[in-house]
């Protein structure tokens, strides 16, 4: 019996609501044996699902699990594009590997790829990022967006928006933005972007949205040597997070912000990241792999380019790079 028909008996175990239904109804509902139902309803207890089974009453599930099998997300997903197909790994190397493999393959635009641990989680510029099982999202969203190359990099920025706001809707927590592709809570990480494409001159074939959220981590699961302060929604607010809940949230936030990017293009887009930033007028120092510059932030370009004003050197445009903050932020209602 194939995974889909676990998902099936999940699902229609739930509807039931705490309710006994028989083995023999949900064989014949799903169309599978009644030792296919025993089966697969041990690999959900093992998944840690919570169901009692009585002789002649059935089987009913008492409590669900905290896991990222397609089933559980599915569950009150209600999107356009984002989600209409989740592919699920208990481990993997990357979501992102995954995801470029089945972009080539011919996947359908809005292809999830979620995994529960990474051996091999990637951030930019070929950094590790740690990926321990039973914790977080680890997550990759396949799209065939009709842009041409250079355009690519605006997905960024719908990535950052669609987690800022999974993250305050969810999570009960206020995230900002840090150009171009982390989100920090009180100044620490909590989140990080990894976008790849597959294009040619003339267009795009596909682009991978990577995205990694620290939802349940504990202090010592984070390594020894990270270049910067990181945190996770459990060591800011005390709670822990639903894994499947933030999942399903997130995407509808990036299924919303892919249509109006399709609809409307990048402006929209933009501004609602501005309004997770505030790194307008702040001293930075960015690192451009061997190169440092300094200088006060005057904005974004209407690309998303950084926009850096060095004082006696007119102003710097910068596609990409390590941003420092050297200054606190000025007090809301100042300038």
């Amino acid at each position: 019996m194939s995974s889909e028909a676990q998902f099936q008996i999940l699902h229609f175990l739930r509807e039931k609501r705490g309710e006994f239904v028989s083995g023999e109804e949900i064989s014949r509902s799903i169309g599978v044996s009644r030792a296919a139902v025993w089966k697969r309803v041990r690999l959900l207890r093992r998944l840690g699902y919570s169901i009692e089974a009585v002789t002649s009453r059935g089987y009913r599930l008492l409590a669900s699990a905290d896991t990222l099998i397609p089933g559980e997300i599915r569950e009150g997903l209600k999107t356009r594009v984002i989600g209409q197909k989740i592919i699920y790994f208990e481990e993997t190397d990357s979501t992102n590997m995954r995801a470029q493999e089945l972009g080539r393959s011919g996947a359908v635009e809005g292809t999830v790829i979620v995994s529960d641990c990474q051996t091999a989680g990637r951030g930019r510029l070929g950094r590790s990022w740690a990926s321990p099982p039973g914790v977080n999202l680890y997550t990759s969203v396949l799209l065939r967006p009709p842009i041409l190359p250079q355009e690519s990099t605006q997905l960024t920025f719908l990535s950052a928006v669609a987690t800022a706001r999974a993250l305050e809707e969810f999570c009960s927590v206020e995230s900002r933005v840090k150009w171009p592709n982390d989100i920090l809570l009180g100044g620490k990480k909590v989140a990080g972007l990894l976008n790849e494409m597959s294009a040619e001159t003339e267009g795009v074939h596909f682009v991978v949205l990577g995205i990694g959220v620290n939802l349940n981590m504990m202090e010592a699961d984070f390594p020894a040597d990270l270049r910067h302060p990181a945190t996770s929604i459990l060591l800011e607010t005390g709670g822990r997070v639903s894994r499947s809940g933030f999942a399903r949230c997130l995407y509808r936030h990036l299924d919303d912000l892919y249509q109006l990017f399709l609809e409307k293009g990048f402006p929209p887009i933009l501004r609602a990241w501005e309004a997770f930033s505030d790194l307008s007028g702040r001293r930075v120092s960015v690192d451009l792999q061997g190169e440092t510059f300094q200088g006060a932030v005057i904005g974004l370009d209407s690309d998303g380019a950084l926009l850096l004003h060095r004082e006696g050197r007119g102003t710097a445009r910068i596609l990409a790079g390590d941003v420092r903050i050297l200054d606190e932020p000025h007090p809301k209602g100042h300038s």
